[in-house]
């Protein structure tokens, strides 16, 4: 079980990394501090620490994602993986678990995010369906926004074996994202990537005039 100690600061934490960007960057991203970002944070750390790398800088590594949920938001700023780059794909599974591959090395890095017992979260799971539900009140709401402090701070916390799994495996890298040339709809006008046009009756369309004139 993770280590009781709410007392102690973040910015303290062991397992930041001058070589990667604080949690506390990771926060003013995503927007706000969860144990989702937390999670995202302690794999994204481990992975590129097992493969030895630092945040780079194109397409040099590239991260599976197999969930869609905050910890995506850490991976982007830890690893530098982001969809905009096309080194970020994302496997909606619901499982925290993420595939790190180094393209310049070969290898890659399973990171698992175990269950971790808690007491803490097992309550904020509770209180977070009566939140859900609309059905908490202001006091639950607040006690709410505290455990979920404290649940964050001891995944940040949380010695690396007790929480995560991580594996060397062997994995093919994807890919690199291609540069697609645009090109205009004939039906909107509006410029569309080469490679997502459809062909209508002779005519090059975009994707969502190409629906409207199959449902016509």
């Amino acid at each position: 079980m993770c280590e009781n100690n709410t007392d102690s600061h973040i910015h303290a934490n062991p397992h930041t990394h001058d070589e990667y960007p604080s949690f506390d960057e990771c926060v003013r991203f995503h927007g706000h501090s969860c144990p989702g970002l937390a999670m995202g944070y302690r794999a994204a750390t481990a992975g590129m620490r097992r493969l030895g790398v630092k945040r780079p800088y194109d397409e040099e590594l590239v991260c599976i994602a197999e969930t869609d949920a905050c910890g995506v938001d850490a991976i982007q700023m830890i690893t530098g993986c982001t969809s905009g780059k096309g080194n970020l794909i994302v496997h909606d599974y619901g499982k925290h678990v993420f595939t790190l591959i180094s393209r310049e090395s070969g290898r890659a890095v399973r990171i698992l995010v175990r269950q971790v017992e808690m007491p803490e979260r097992e309550a904020m799971d509770e209180m977070r369906r009566r939140i859900l539900s609309g059905t908490a009140d202001e006091g639950e709401e607040h006690a709410f926004r505290r455990l979920m402090g404290i649940v964050t701070e001891r995944m940040l916390k949380c010695p690396e074996t007790e929480m995560l799994e991580v594996r060397d495996i062997e994995i093919a890298p994807p890919a690199k994202a291609r540069i697609f040339t645009s090109v205009a709809c004939a039906c909107c006008g509006e410029p569309v990537a080469d490679a997502r046009i459809e062909v209508i009756d002779g005519a090059r369309v975009c994707i969502p005039c190409a629906k409207k004139v199959v449902r016509r």
